[in-house]
């Protein structure tokens, strides 16, 4: 699945070409993705201008002058191509071929900007798992999707103390709070692991252990959410600046791909050196609620 960098970065891509344009036609070429297409989709959305992108969790949010909010969500191989008039527009090196094919090419939006110009933006999705729904905008917040979510893990909103206070008491693995959705909003496997190592802190503790062990400031917070709030901040802010991970399938909105992959430390490193300074432990696999969980056991405790 994309995780919250790679959703956001398909975000800022799509954001020049779509915010402002006028969608002049939508062609639905299946009846359906994960879940069926609403009804009247395509003419429920088309002359429609788009007001505004955004993101909340793992959803890419698309607002309409009419008030709706397209909800899409790219399950485990879709993303956005945008074609301009003249031109596909394709920067940057490539790490894996870029997925072409027309069959998988499910849902188009034909697109007029403010100055007239066009733009193609296809939805591809060769395994069908994502999906696109519409809800209003005034009633998004209670959308079963979006309703219950945590804090968003950018900017400064989740801090030391904040996150003191959502898991003081859990007794779950720390790795498996994390991921809760309800707790941290966007956080996956693959970032949720570099996070833990940044911050030395081992998946299989109870998560409530960070705030009950170590002495608390002022706020609330102890050394050990101060670290990690930290190191998550740290891991999105700079996956989101390299474009994501782009593992398997996933790509920027342009084509090219992400290259955080190229810095993790723990994540997908099995038998390998830890590369923090001073430690000479190794990366090891375990598997937690199904998942595989890298970590160093010499400096993660």
């Amino acid at each position: 699945m994309p995780e919250l960098p790679e959703v956001e970065t398909v975000r800022r891509g799509l954001e020049p070409v779509m915010e402002g344009a006028r969608i002049v036609a939508l062609d639905q070429r299946r009846p359906d993705l994960r879940f069926p297409f609403p009804d009247d989709f395509a003419a429920r959305v088309a002359g429609r201008r788009v007001t505004a992108l955004a993101r909340r969790a793992k959803y890419l949010l698309i607002h309409l002058d009419s008030g709706a909010v397209l909800i899409c969500h790219l399950g485990m191989s879709g993303s956005f191509r945008i074609e301009r008039e003249f031109a596909a527009d394709v920067p940057g090196s490539f790490h894996h071929a870029r997925p072409r094919d027309a069959k998988h090419d499910h849902v188009r939006f034909s697109l007029q900007g403010p100055k007239g110009e066009a733009a193609l933006v296809t939805y591809n999705d060769p395994r069908r798992f994502g999906f696109m729904l519409l809800a209003e905008a005034a009633e998004l917040d209670a959308h079963p999707l979006l309703a219950g979510l945590g804090v968003e893990p950018t900017g400064n909103t989740l801090d030391g103390a904040l996150l003191a206070a959502l898991l003081r008491g859990r007794q779950a693995p720390l790795k498996a709070a994390l991921l809760d959705q309800r707790i941290v909003a966007g956080l996956g496997n693959i970032y949720v692991c570099e996070a833990l190592w940044r911050a030395g802190l081992s998946p299989r503790r109870r998560a409530g252990s960070i705030v009950g062990e170590g002495r608390a400031t002022g706020n609330g917070a102890t050394a050990r959410t101060e670290r990690l709030a930290k190191a998550v901040r740290a891991v999105i802010a700079e996956a989101i600046a390299a474009g994501g991970s782009s593992l398997r399938d996933h790509m920027r909105a342009d084509g090219s791909l992400g290259y955080f992959q190229h810095s993790f430390n723990a994540y997908d490193r099995e038998g390998e050196a830890c590369h923090k300074p001073g430690c000479d432990g190794t990366i090891r696999r375990i598997v937690q609620s199904g998942r595989s969980t890298f970590y160093c056991p010499a400096c993660q405790r």
